[in-house]
């Protein structure tokens, strides 16, 4: 039996990182969310940009800690007073990211659906440092056949009940994207009107880097390095789902975080789905949850994509051939010898 453990980002962050010991950029790293998180800010005093990205990072720690899936969090103690059949308490934050969550989840067919945490545990991702797990058949199933999903909830205020027990919250899905669009409000409300946030691989750009925009690598998801770089206008947001991240090989198989609710397995069909968030309210969230379903699908990735009115995404199927909306097409830079196998509206 062979078997390799992968943590790896989901998009290379290219020319808006270059010449970042300049005056007028200031970057910070930091590790939340289990990855790895970069903002960088241009055209701001030094002490200004300390101030705004700390800001940013501490509250990208406090999300962290309140909604983490597994350990001990405000969300833990939803799922435990679900899994009892009561009605849980939650803050006005919570509860606006799980109605948030559960429209999108409508949206996208219920294939992003937080709801699976369970599913999520019993292939062994509710760990930072997973351990691969061969699910117990039956215990698999019988999450399957309960069909835990966002529409089993009702939320009333900060009232949220569910009707199916089996329903367990897990925000790693959709927490990045919201994270963005947090960020956004803190910089700009700090001043800040120029900066690039990275999450793990989902980017919102705000403003641009001088005179030149802010530009993102789509990475390979095979390979090293990028197959393309994207420049980002202001307001706008990427996010690539992909099944380099966390996965696990064993016998020659690869089994991704990404599961199908629909089997209870890790969906197979896709390397990696990007999407590009042309400047809307939103857009961070949208770069996160919007990916899923289209990756999840498969072949029927394209009315995934459309369902949520985005016209910009890039599929990379399973035998590693390039699909690319003929929108995202005319603002794609191709590297090497990198070209699409083909175009679709």
């Amino acid at each position: 039996m062979r078997l390799r453990l992968h943590l790896t980002l989901a998009l290379l962050v290219l020319a808006g990182l270059a010449g970042c010991g300049r005056q007028g950029t200031h970057h910070e790293e930091s590790f939340v969310f289990g990855t790895r998180v970069e903002v960088t800010t241009w055209g701001v005093p030094e002490a200004q940009a300390r101030d705004a990205v700390g800001a940013v990072l501490r509250e990208f720690d406090r999300m962290h800690r309140s909604y983490h899936g597994w350990q001990p969090s405000e969300l833990t103690a939803v799922n435990e007073t679900i899994a009892r059949g009561e009605v849980a308490t939650v803050s006005p934050e919570l509860a606006g990211m799980l109605s948030e969550a559960q429209a999108l989840s409508a949206r996208g067919g219920q294939l992003f659906d937080p709801a699976i945490g369970k599913l999520i545990g019993l292939w062994g991702f509710h760990r930072d440092q997973f351990e691969p797990t061969s699910p117990d058949a039956a215990a698999l199933q019988a999450v399957v056949s309960a069909r835990p999903s966002m529409a089993d909830l009702t939320i009333e205020g900060s009232q949220v009940r569910s009707r199916n027990k089996a329903v367990q919250l897990d925000l790693g899905g959709y927490a990045k994207g919201w994270a963005l669009d947090k960020a956004a409000e803190l910089l700009k409300a700090r001043g800040v009107h120029n900066a690039l946030v990275n999450i793990g691989g989902n980017v919102l750009a705000l403003g641009a880097k001088g005179d030149q925009p802010w530009k993102v690598g789509i990475q390979n998801p095979r390979g090293g390095g990028a197959l393309a770089a994207l420049p980002l206008k202001d307001g706008e947001a990427i996010g690539t789902s992909g099944d380099y991240q966390r996965f696990f090989e064993r016998d020659g198989q690869r089994f991704c975080h990404l599961i199908d609710p629909r089997t209870g397995r890790p969906a197979t069909q896709t390397q990696s789905l990007t999407i590009l968030i042309t400047a809307r309210p939103r857009a961070g969230t949208l770069s996160d949850a919007a990916s899923k379903p289209a990756f999840i699908d498969g072949e029927h990735w394209r009315e995934r994509v459309a369902a949520f009115g985005i016209e910009h995404a890039l599929r990379v199927d399973a035998q590693g051939h390039i699909v690319v909306t003929n929108a995202l097409a005319r603002r794609i830079e191709w590297l090497g010898e990198t070209r699409p196998d083909r175009l679709v509206d």
